[in-house]
């Protein structure tokens, strides 16, 4: 995982040494780019989040942030686990387009948090869209709800570090296996993302759209195969690839169908396939 901060200082003191040049990949949308800064990204304790929305979310709704399940301030989800409901008062730095925090939200609620399929942490605020662009002129940034596509120019935005790492979308992988968790469809990026511990829970923004297509969650830091900090590949006959160097997200696609009317969460929803208790 990108370690919530363990030696995350160390990481940054030699974060670009040795780096391998960025691979060149399609980028078709980029003359419809719009601009990607750090609106509506949240700095966390030990992690970088956003304030999110669905397609179908409205302006009264409670505003959500998304980050990693590994994120989570009771400790990581066990393999298999899934926490929804979880009463909590996490409180989030909130950043406009420069970086600079304008207020810090609360959460009463841990909505949805698991390590299984996917990485992923989402609370509930004790505010709503509206009143967040009423005082800050900041707006949620929407969830894509279709599978992204190998070749995207996209943007990690890390509040934590207020910094923006750019390159594209490499491909996709059948299996991601980290320790004990194993996460599915995962998106690997091409190596300029090379993202560091502080940056897990960041957005992954198509640069074309503005949508958030995935949460940055791990990298191979030291070319070990499948353990902490050092997630392997595996294809759908089992082989394994170790990338040293490359980093990863969870894609989020899949999240807009499990939640209804009020940003309410339902595991039932028809399309939701996300991992239930």
């Amino acid at each position: 995982m990108n370690k919530p901060l363990l030696a995350a200082l160390s990481s940054l003191a030699i974060a670009g040494l040795g780096a391998t040049p960025a691979v060149a990949a399609p980028q078709a949308k980029a003359a419809n780019a719009v601009t990607v800064n750090f609106a509506g990204t949240v700095s966390l304790s030990n992690c970088s989040g956003s304030v999110i929305r669905f397609p179908n979310s409205a302006d009264t709704d409670p505003a959500l942030v998304l980050t990693n399940g590994h994120c989570l301030e009771t400790g990581f989800p066990a393999p298999g686990q899934v926490i929804t409901g979880q009463s909590s008062s996490r409180t989030f730095g909130l950043l406009n387009s420069s970086g600079s925090k304008v207020a810090t939200l609360r959460a009463n609620q841990v909505v949805y948090s698991t390590m299984t399929d996917t990485d992923v942490t989402i609370y509930r605020t004790t505010t709503t869209y509206a009143a967040i662009k009423s005082s800050y002129g900041i707006s949620p940034l929407t969830m894509q709800d279709t599978h992204p596509v190998a070749g995207t120019a996209i943007k990690v935005v890390s509040g934590y570090w207020k910094r923006i790492y750019s390159c594209n979308i490499d491909g996709f992988v059948y299996r991601l296996k980290e320790g004990d968790w194993t996460w599915k469809d995962s998106v690997r990026y091409t190596s300029a993302c090379n993202t560091i511990g502080g940056t897990s829970g960041s957005p992954v923004i198509d640069t074309a759209t503005g949508k958030v297509v995935a949460v940055n969650n791990t990298g191979n830091e030291d070319g070990q195969r499948c353990t902490e900090n050092n997630p392997c590949e595996v294809d759908q006959s089992g082989n394994v690839t170790v990338r040293q160097g490359i980093n990863y997200a969870e894609e989020t696609y899949n999240i807009p169908a499990c939640f209804t009317t009020g940003n309410k969460l339902n595991l039932s929803a028809s399309g939701c396939t996300l991992p239930k208790p």
